[in-house]
């Protein structure tokens, strides 16, 4: 992903409205962010608990989608996958997130949902991989599957939201 600034992200925000820029907080990582090592970002609002935050770049610009979490249902007891990096986790762990769709569509009330890690950390979750030895510095070739799968449903779901086609 190309280095991005506070500005970049404010105008990659397709679905947000005027009220929504004014309030978006950036999170600390972001300032120490390795750009050239993500394929999206992705956080929770510091200051509004249900509100999220996904940046991904589609056709080489950044675009991202402002995102409301649900009221957590899920329990520690069972667990819950998440539809973008997929990853199986405590089932409180994996929070249904919603977006506003971009444009007269968002503006009737449509909205796209789907299953999402609740600390919106997906693309450190896939890059945990096992301890790597010496000889071993090159990601596998599992891990390399799952981070292209999580940067391609991660840019399906954005481009859906914004109704990219």
């Amino acid at each position: 992903m190309q280095p991005l600034v506070e500005s970049d992200i404010r105008s990659a925000l397709g679905n947000a409205n005027e009220a929504e820029l004014a309030q978006l907080t950036l999170p600390v990582h972001f300032f120490v962010a390795e750009w050239a090592h993500l394929d999206a970002f992705g956080w929770r609002d510091p200051r509004i608990a249900a509100r999220g935050y996904l940046v991904t770049e589609l056709d080489g610009a950044p675009a991202g989608v402002v995102l409301r979490a649900a009221e957590r249902s899920g329990s520690h007891h069972r667990a819950a996958i998440c539809n973008l990096c997929h990853t199986q986790q405590p089932g409180d762990q994996v929070v249904l997130f919603s977006a506003r769709r971009a444009g007269t569509a968002g503006a009737r009330g449509d909205s796209v949902g789907t299953y999402i890690c609740s600390d919106l950390a997906c693309q450190e979750t896939v890059r945990l991989g096992r301890p790597a030895a010496p000889s071993e510095v090159q990601p596998s070739a599992i891990e390399l599957e799952r981070i292209e799968g999580l940067a391609r449903r991660t840019r399906a779901f954005v481009a859906d939201v914004l109704a990219v086609r």
